[in-house]
């Protein structure tokens, strides 16, 4: 596993829609691999494969909600219910940039699993934001190309982030987030011996 660069708004890369998975070879699990691995570092609670410079139709997401670690190959949301709710939203592809982003409440996501299986997932709250966040990112749209109230943190605010930016309580997230990359890379580990 390796930590890659995370790519910033003015790469091209982020900007074209991603290719589709054909098969979910070693290359493709060693890529979600690496994914976590830079995702838990960054920290962060998704990530898409434009992100790390690869244009394939990639994402993982962890909010830290007691569900775990989800990886979507080739996701599709076939349907969105409840009501369409405004947050607060902030990527690792825009660093230090924060906006208000309208999504649905609760999504239906067709996609296959890291071991190449179909899968129908159901997710509301804050892990359908961040699944139609990284879907976004497959087809080459930023947050920021949709959110109103876009807002810069300075250096001061990066340190203590203020509690009304965020709906759940950031610090404890980024320790929950830091603490699952210790497990995965420990379990990692013991693997490989």
């Amino acid at each position: 596993m390796a930590i890659r660069k995370i790519r910033i708004d003015e790469d091209p890369v982020l900007r074209k829609k991603a290719r589709e998975i054909r098969n979910v070879d070693d290359s493709i699990k060693k890529l979600i691999d690496d994914m976590i691995e830079t995702m838990y570092d960054a920290p962060g609670v998704g990530l898409a494969a434009p992100q790390v410079g690869i244009s394939k139709r990639l994402v993982i997401v962890d909010v830290g909600d007691g569900q775990g670690l989800q990886v979507f190959i080739n996701p599709r949301i076939v349907k969105t219910e409840g009501p369409i709710e405004e947050g607060c939203e902030g990527c690792l592809s825009v660093p230090g940039i924060y906006g208000d982003v309208k999504r649905a409440f609760k999504v239906t996501v067709k996609a296959l699993n890291r071991k190449g299986k179909g899968i129908t997932l159901e997710a509301t709250g804050f892990r359908a934001r961040a699944i139609q966040h990284e879907i976004d990112h497959l087809e080459g749209i930023l947050f920021i190309d949709i959110a109103t109230n876009l807002h810069k943190m300075d250096n001061k605010e990066k340190d203590e982030p203020p509690e009304d930016l965020f709906q759940d309580n950031l610090n404890s997230l980024i320790e929950d987030i830091k603490q699952k990359r210790f497990k995965h890379l420990e379990s990692t580990d013991t693997v490989k011996s």
